[in-house]
């Protein structure tokens, strides 16, 4: 973080930026997953606004060509993530919903 080495997200592949469900594209593209495969994968987690940055388990279940379910905390945060085609969320359960682009 800012050219330093963070303790504790070491080997973490994945970011998770807790203010954005965008990043949950990267696990969710990365794994390839099959609908009803789940994976567990360990993200550095920014939060905000604190902007500490630890590691955070995570599973992805893979629902159907467009769901996810989406686990952390050792399964004390359950969410459901619509995605499109390309893999960018679109419904991150009841707390957040992408806008439609006006074309």
């Amino acid at each position: 973080m800012n050219g330093m080495a963070v303790a504790g997200v070491d080997g973490c592949i994945d970011l998770d930026l807790n203010f954005s469900p965008s990043t949950n594209l990267l696990p969710a593209r990365r794994l390839n997953l099959g609908i009803g495969e789940q994976a567990e994968v360990k993200a550095a987690w920014l939060k905000f606004p604190s902007f500490e940055l630890e590691t955070l388990t995570q599973i992805y279940t893979r629902l159907d060509e467009f769901r996810y379910r989406y686990t952390s905390h050792d399964g004390d945060f359950v969410a459901e993530i619509k995605v499109d085609d390309v893999g960018f969320a679109t419904v991150y359960s009841d707390l957040w919903e992408a806008e439609p682009l006006n074309e």
